[in-house]
């Protein structure tokens, strides 16, 4: 931010092209969770390792040419008509961030690996170690401090991308040489490319890639909306989106433990063990976002003018309008995002997505632009038209689950 508001505003475009790269690859290492908690409530920790193993190759082949494309940021930016100058700064951003891709995606299926087994404490300490060290590191390479050359925007993007490297270097280290993971030797043979467990981790991943593309679609066409509207709407969603951003990392934390429990009780072959560890996670998100909605709600204008102050009276107040109807949000969102979770710990993948495709685009997307323009709601309808496409995505993710016949362990890996 010390940089500039033109510096902000490319760094918010090259995240547009860093996200849009990283939800591609997302699946296959995410499918990692299932896989292995699968394998491990069977107690066959030769399949566990197996399993990490394919997703970290996963990774690395994804993320070669993704990285390359994204290295083309300024390009691909021009050609969506963003101004020169700005795509150039963007550009020279990606840069240096580009790199973090398959570090990223390799710590998220070493961090996986550790849930699976019970004991995802190690990936935590590992990534809050992580957030002094990119700042300290973005410091040092922005402003040239210590010594160091001056590389502005570009260093702001090295250092994600060392800071990346090094937690994906830490968290390899704790899987191949500290207990309990050692006993798994993540590491032997890991030159073998295993085919038939890659094609089914592909087969798993690849749909969850999809969903998140739909979700994140519908969510920065949202964005636009706003700015069809206005600046003050754009800078009250803004506010909205931040705030539940914040609130959704307890469920999606919740959903890979619902992964993982479930995934355990397939592995196990225990049905009953399945659908108790689902709909407890499920209620359990569903109790916490209802808090958290009914906190948001009575907090007033106070949330909007911690990100505001007192400088933009008229999106401060928008905004509280708009925490007021994320209410229904808020639950509806924690509910899909751990009922996605708990049935990717059943191998169930392809059907939500066809659902996401549903609720997403057949609903959230149409009925924001209608209840915004053509029925006059403005900002309250885009996040109206929101809450209804997460609540019908929602329902039909908890009514899948409910009703999913079972399948036995013999055919998880098939």
């Amino acid at each position: 931010g010390h940089l500039g508001g033109a510096a902000v505003a490319a760094a918010a475009l090259a995240h547009i092209v860093l996200f849009g790269t990283f939800v591609l690859g997302i699946g296959p290492v995410s499918a990692v969770a299932p896989l292995a908690a699968q394998a491990f409530g069977a107690r066959d920790p030769r399949l566990v390792r197996r399993v990490l193993r394919v997703g970290l190759w996963a990774a690395v082949l994804a993320g070669i040419p993704l990285t390359m494309l994204q290295l083309y940021g300024e390009t691909l930016l021009v050609l969506a008509g963003q101004n020169h100058q700005t795509a150039a700064l963007a550009g020279r951003y990606l840069d240096g961030l580009a790199w973090l891709l398959i570090p990223a995606w390799c710590f998220v299926a070493l961090r996986n690996f550790m849930g699976a087994v019970n004991r995802p404490e190690p990936a935590l300490w590992i990534t809050l170690a992580a957030i002094p060290a990119n700042g300290v590191l973005a410091f040092v390479l922005i402003n040239g401090a210590f010594g160091v050359p001056r590389l502005d925007i570009l260093g702001a993007g090295l250092a994600t991308a060392m800071v990346n490297l090094g937690m994906c270097g830490a968290a390899v280290w704790v899987c191949y040489a500290r207990p309990p993971f050692r006993k798994f030797q993540v590491l032997g043979r890991f030159w073998r490319f295993d085919t038939t467990l890659m094609a089914s981790l592909l087969r798993l991943g690849l749909p969850i890639s999809g969903a998140a593309t739909l979700e994140y679609g519908l969510f920065a066409a949202a964005a636009l909306l706003m700015g069809w509207l206005g600046t003050v709407e754009l800078a009250a969603h803004q506010v909205a989106m931040q705030m539940a951003s914040v609130v959704w990392m307890v469920p999606f934390g919740i959903s890979i433990a619902a992964t993982v429990r479930v995934g355990h009780a397939v592995g196990r072959d225990d049905a009953d063990g399945a659908r108790r560890a689902g709909f407890v996670a499920i209620l359990l998100g569903a109790t916490f976002m209802a808090t958290m909605a009914l906190s948001v709600a009575g907090m007033g204008t106070w949330i909007p003018r911690l990100f505001l102050g007192d400088a933009d009276q008229d999106a401060a107040r928008l905004a509280t309008s708009l925490l007021m109807v994320a209410a229904s949000f808020f639950i509806a969102d924690g509910i899909q995002t751990i009922a996605a979770g708990a049935l990717r710990g059943r191998n169930d993948t392809r059907v939500p997505l066809l659902f996401s495709a549903l609720g997403f685009w057949g609903v959230g997307f149409p009925c924001s632009w209608g209840l915004a323009f053509p029925l006059g709601f403005g900002a309250r309808g885009i996040w109206i038209g929101l809450s209804l496409g997460i609540g019908v995505y929602a329902c039909l993710l908890v009514w899948r689950f409910h009703t999913l016949p079972w399948r036995r362990r013999a055919t998880t890996f098939a």
